[in-house]
């Protein structure tokens, strides 16, 4: 069991090489775990409101999150830095995912 956050847990996604899990919560962060350890490696901060979805890019260095804070944000999946936010949603964002060519 990979505990760590302080809300329900409302996402998770592996990243495609299968070695990080990453996870959206009602605390508001994203956290990317060890998947063999179980280790957390980082906490994703940024989101004003529960994260509904996390999703991998196909080539595993990106990762998106949606929130109720009615934004995508981008981040660098290796560093935990947070590489855009994307606004103008009138209403909170439910999913997010990419292309498959990425």
């Amino acid at each position: 069991s990979l505990e760590g956050h302080t809300n329900r847990v409302t996402s998770v996604s592996f990243a495609p090489d299968g070695k990080t899990l990453a996870s959206g919560s009602g605390d508001n962060t994203v956290k990317l775990w060890d998947a063999a350890s179980g280790a957390q490696k980082s906490s994703l901060e940024g989101h004003t409101g529960d994260v509904n979805s996390v999703a991998f890019a196909p080539d595993g260095k990106t990762l998106a999150s949606g929130s109720d804070d009615r934004t995508v944000k981008l981040w660098d999946a290796a560093s935990g830095s947070q590489m855009c936010s994307l606004e103008g949603h009138t209403s909170l964002v439910t999913s997010v995912s990419f292309a498959p060519d990425g």
